[in-house]
């Protein structure tokens, strides 16, 4: 073989293994940029019991020991909120209502609202007094102009619990002093905490106000994390000797709501530092969509014998999901409606189910229902239908 042809051979078998190589190099890095990103382990929290819980799906990103039975110190006030504003709600009582104060309620120990025996104070104002303040005096005045006592108060609140599903719950009082068989857990607190956000819109504002005076006393909100995180709304703290420093938090960041509950940890500090790092794990790592908004048509299909030809579908309440940050592509949603619906069609009629999977499991299954009521057609639209029907 000539040099010249040689060389020439030899720069094209060169010039394609190099092509080789780059294809094969690209489709590695292809591949890997394609990949989902691995989810870290969540971060190690100095805490007795926690949990990392999304607002909207209820999904658990992240937990310990969170059913364990724990003391929640004054995390208890947010059962007793529930309770007062469940009141509220029914017009049993009344924010402007003057409460008197009775001796019991000044003379409780702990953190204090600084209320006078045999004054009067508004329930408002209670209420803010028990919220921002931690105000274990507002807070028995409370029970006690709700339930007449703190005893009967306290059988209000575990009663409630049961209703909201708060399996691993008992109180005995409505501050959180500390009491043999006054106990709650990590996850029961996100359920209350999600119920109390979900239910009582009007009201949970006040958990983000970070001062109130009254009496002349101007007391700070002892959640350190409304000053060092705007996404964080709420929500409460708790301390005692026995039960630590604990700490419900929920914030708010693009639309994703995350609640963080941390209990027994060793200082103030302690128990805001945990909760901000379940809170920056949570968004840093996830995310949640609303696939599917209540009210809203998603589909439409034949109708026979009724008054219109089609019927508007859609589901009752929003469907959000939790899923691993910039791993979409293994989510799928399917709205499967049954063959043939038949007028008369009643408003909220089951015609189906809406299902979001997450690669291999079921992330939500919900019924699709009818959007609107349809009413069955003229006798001739019957009659016709009926033959086509046949022919179906």
């Amino acid at each position: 073989m000539p040099a010249k042809t040689f060389l020439n051979h030899h720069t094209s078998v060169v010039s394609l293994l190099s092509s080789i190589l780059l294809i094969a190099l690209l489709s590695v890095s292809f591949s890997l940029l394609a990949a989902p990103r691995p989810i870290p382990a969540a971060p190690a929290v100095a805490a007795s019991g926690y949990i990392l819980q999304d607002f909207h799906t209820g999904k658990i990103i992240a937990s310990s020991k969170a059913d364990e039975r724990l003391e929640p110190a004054s995390l208890t006030k947010l059962m007793s909120a529930y309770i007062v504003f469940t009141e509220l709600e029914k017009n049993n009582i009344g924010l402007a209502d003057e409460v008197l104060i009775s001796e019991t309620a000044w003379r409780t120990g702990g953190s204090r609202m600084f209320v006078e025996a045999g004054s009067k104070v508004s329930v408002e104002n209670l209420i803010k007094g028990m919220i921002i303040q931690s105000g274990n005096d507002a807070t028995v005045a409370l029970a006690e102009y709700v339930a007449g006592t703190e005893g009967a108060f306290a059988e209000l609140m575990n009663h409630e619990a049961k209703l909201l599903g708060m399996t691993s719950s008992n109180f005995q009082n409505a501050s959180g002093l500390p009491g043999k068989e006054h106990y709650t857990t990590a996850t029961d607190l996100a359920i209350l905490t999600r119920a109390l956000i979900a239910n009582f819109p009007a009201y949970y504002p006040w958990y983000s106000q970070k001062e109130f005076t009254y009496n002349d006393i101007t007391q700070p909100n002892r959640n350190k994390l409304l000053w060092r995180d705007d996404t964080v709304d709420g929500v409460k703290t708790g301390h005692t000797s026995s039960a630590g420093y604990c700490l419900v938090t929920s914030a708010l960041r693009d639309g994703m709501r995350l609640i963080s509950v941390v209990l027994g940890t060793k200082s103030p500090d302690a128990r805001a530092r945990e909760s901000q790092k379940l809170l920056n794990y949570g968004y840093r790592f996830f995310e949640t969509r609303r696939l599917y908004v209540a009210g809203e048509s998603l589909s439409t299909s034949k109708l026979w014998k009724g008054n219109r030809d089609q019927i508007s579908v859609g589901v009752n309440e929003d469907i959000y999901v939790t899923i691993p940050r910039g791993q979409d592509d293994a989510l799928s949603a399917t709205i499967q409606i049954q063959e043939q619906i038949i007028a008369p069609i009643e408003k909220n009629s089951k015609l189906g189910i809406a299902t979001v999977t997450f690669g291999e499991e079921v992330l939500v299954e919900q019924a699709v229902i009818a959007l609107d009521e349809y009413s069955e057609g003229g006798l001739i639209q019957r009659l016709k239908d009926t033959v086509l029907l046949f022919f179906e």
